[in-house]
């Protein structure tokens, strides 16, 4: 752990339903936390999810660096991640000028899902999930 991670966490609020994790390991999916919370999402978020196995971690050489195409500063180190496999992204922060690189770079098996951080997945985003999980099969 980084020192004083946790700390600086305290007040970030993350709202999260114990039901969706279930579901999330349900999709025909391999989960990988995207996140900054990076390993610590295996401790602090996936047990409230009941996910009792640590995910995958996508590692961030770098944080909340400016991206020069005004892109989000996760989207890139994603598709690289990803290497040309397809992959579902649930952001709150995603953009449609992130959409469109992804397009653009990483063809049509990608799907970048914008969620409200105050609402978090809701069943049309779940519909919409395994309906895309169907396209890539």
């Amino acid at each position: 752990h980084a020192e004083g991670s946790r700390a600086l966490r305290r007040g970030l609020r993350v709202r999260l339903r114990a039901a969706d994790g279930p579901r999330l390991l349900a999709l025909p999916y391999t989960p990988v936390w995207a996140t900054t919370w990076a390993h610590e999402a295996n401790e602090m978020i996936a047990p409230a999810l009941g996910i009792e196995e640590p995910l995958p971690v996508i590692d961030w050489p770098r944080l909340f660096e400016t991206d020069p195409e005004g892109l989000y500063w996760k989207t890139r180190y994603v598709v690289a991640w990803a290497a040309g496999r397809p992959f579902a992204w649930i952001d709150d922060m995603v953009t449609d000028l992130d959409v469109r690189y992804v397009a653009e770079t990483h063809g049509p098996h990608a799907l970048l899902l914008r969620i409200d951080p105050r609402t978090g997945l809701r069943e049309a985003h779940w519909e919409r999930l395994r309906e895309w999980a169907g396209t890539v099969a």
